[in-house]
């Protein structure tokens, strides 16, 4: 499956067909995708926070490149999570590398019997 619209709906249908992802949502209202037990997307109408990296110096990287689209996830930032706008100057493209790093980072960390 691919992106061919930088729209929520695309963006949450390209996370759900990846290889043993599944749709929670474990606080009320908020929805993510997840491949074995944990998150590699958390999915808003206009927006993804993603792991766009293994650290904050890697995911700064976003905001250096798109600073009005991009900004450090709550909570999580300090581990390389950022939040995407969708819709806005981030080429489709760089949302579906951005899904696909945070995807296969997630997937190194989870136990081999667990991986897609």
């Amino acid at each position: 499956m691919s992106i061919k619209a930088a729209t929520g709906h695309e963006v949450k249908g390209y996370c759900l067909h990846k290889p043993g992802a599944w749709q929670d949502e474990p606080w009320e209202g908020d929805v993510v995708a997840k491949v074995g037990s944990k998150i590699f997307a958390f999915l808003g109408e206009d927006t993804v926070g993603v792991k766009c990296g293994k650290g904050r110096a890697e995911a700064d990287e976003w905001i250096e490149e798109f600073p009005d689209e991009v900004t450090v996830s709550p909570y999580i930032g300090r581990h390389g999570w950022n939040v995407l706008r969708i819709g806005g100057a981030i080429p489709v493209e760089a949302l579906v590398e951005a899904i696909d790093t945070s995807y296969d980072l997630v997937v190194a960390t989870l136990p081999k019997s667990q991986r897609p």
